[in-house]
C-alpha cells in the first residue's frame, strides 16, 4: 500500500506550445507573402487584409460574448489567422461589404456555429471564401493587374489568372502551347507577378513562410509534400499523355492557390488528420481532387473545394488510421 499509482486523465505529456504561440507563428510566416502582395497590389492588399482581420476578430468577440455567453478569446490569435487567410483568398479590389460578409460566414458559420476553436470540422477561412465565390462570382473573379493597381482599389485594371487563361482557352479549342504565350514566365509566377488573389501570388514568399513553420515545428511536412507530389504526378501523367490539352506539372504547382492551400490551410490542426499515414491519405486526396476540378471541372481552380471535401473525410481517416495505443500488444506478422 506504500506504492500507490495515481491515475489521472490525459494529457499526460506537456510542452511549451500554446494556441497563441502557434497562431502567431502562422502570422509571422505569412508576413513575407503579405509584403510581396502589397508590393504588387499596393493599397488594395492592405485594405482587404485590414477589413478581413478586424471583421473576423469583431464577429468572434460579439458572438462569444453576446450569443454564447462565453469569455471572448480573440487574443489567442485564431481569429487573426482566420482573417488573414480569408484575405489571402480574396481579390485585392473586392468591395468592403463583401469582405465583411465573408468574415461573418467564416467566423459565425465556419467556426462558432460548431462551438469555436477546436470543434470546427471545416477550415473557417475556406468556408467564407467558398461562400463568397458562389454568392458573388463576378466580384470574386475580378483580378487586379499587379503593379498597375498599386494606388488603386475598386477601379483597378483587371484580368484573368493564369489558370483562367488556360481554362478559357482550352474551352475555345486553343492548344496549351499557344496559351502559354499569354502567361508570365515561370520565374515571374514563382515570384508573384501575375493576376490573382492576394495569397495566390509569390510561391517564393509562401514557401519561405512554410519553411519557417517547419523549423518551428508548427506544421509537419507530410501534408504539403503529399499534396505537391500528387499534383505533380497526376498532372505529369496527363501532360505526357496529351500535352496539347494539358499544362505541364510545374505550371500547376506555381499557379492558383496550391501553395497557400497546401502549406497554410490544409495543415490546420483541427481539420486535418492526426497521424502521418492519415496525413498522406488526406494530402493525396486534396491533390487528386484539385487536379480533377482544374482539368475537368467548371472552375479553373479547385484547391478550396478539395480541402473542404477532404476536411469532411478527416473523422473517417482518424477513425481507421490510428497510432498504436500505449501498452497495446503489437502483433507480429
Amino acid at each position: 500500500m506504500d506504492k500507490l499509482i495515481t491515475v489521472s486523465p490525459s494529457p499526460h505529456a506537456y510542452g511549451d506550445d500554446t494556441v497563441k504561440k502557434l497562431m502567431y507563428g502562422v502570422v509571422y510566416a505569412l508576413v513575407p507573402a503579405l509584403v510581396i502582395s502589397v508590393y504588387f497590389f499596393g493599397i488594395g492588399a492592405l485594405i482587404v487584409t485590414s477589413i478581413s482581420i478586424v471583421s473576423c476578430m469583431a464577429f468572434e468577440y460579439l458572438i462569444q460574448k453576446y450569443l454564447m455567453n462565453a469569455r471572448p478569446s480573440i487574443t489567442d490569435g485564431s481569429a487573426l489567422v482566420t482573417g488573414l487567410l480569408l484575405a489571402f483568398n480574396l481579390p485585392t479590389n473586392l468591395p468592403w461589404w463583401i469582405i465583411i460578409i465573408g468574415a461573418l460566414v467564416a467566423i459565425g458559420v465556419g467556426k462558432m456555429s460548431f462551438g469555436g476553436l477546436g470543434t470546427n470540422p471545416f477550415n473557417p477561412a475556406l468556408v467564407g471564401r467558398v461562400f463568397l465565390f458562389i454568392s458573388f462570382p463576378a466580384q470574386m473573379t475580378s483580378w487586379p493587374e499587379p503593379i498597375v493597381s498599386r494606388l488603386q482599389y475598386a477601379d483597378a485594371t483587371t484580368g484573368a489568372t493564369p489558370l483562367g487563361v488556360v481554362k478559357e482557352g482550352l474551352n475555345a479549342g486553343v492548344p496549351v502551347s499557344r496559351l502559354m504565350e499569354q502567361i508570365p514566365g515561370y520565374m515571374e509566377l514563382f515570384i508573384g507577378h501575375m493576376h490573382g488573389c492576394l495569397g495566390e501570388i509569390s510561391a517564393l514568399a509562401l514557401i519561405a513562410g512554410g519553411l519557417y513553420m517547419l523549423a518551428k515545428k508548427i506544421i509537419t511536412w507530410h501534408i504539403p509534400v503529399s499534396i505537391f507530389l500528387s499534383v505533380f504526378l497526376f498532372t505529369g501523367i496527363l501532360w505526357l499523355i496529351n500535352p496539347y490539352d494539358n499544362a505541364d506539372p510545374l505550371f500547376h504547382l506555381l499557379t492558383g492557390g496550391l501553395v497557400l492551400g497546401a502549406v497554410y490551410m490544409a495543415t490546420d490542426y483541427v481539420t486535418s488528420p492526426m497521424v502521418p499515414k492519415g496525413m498522406w491519405i488526406y494530402g493525396t486526396g486534396i491533390g487528386v481532387i484539385t487536379v480533377a476540378i482544374r482539368v475537368w471541372g467548371a472552375y479553373p481552380e479547385g484547391v478550396s473545394f478539395a480541402i473542404l471535401i477532404m476536411n469532411a473525410f478527416v473523422p473517417l481517416i482518424n477513425k481507421y488510421v490510428k497510432p498504436e495505443r500505449f501498452g497495446e500488444e503489437v502483433k507480429n506478422g
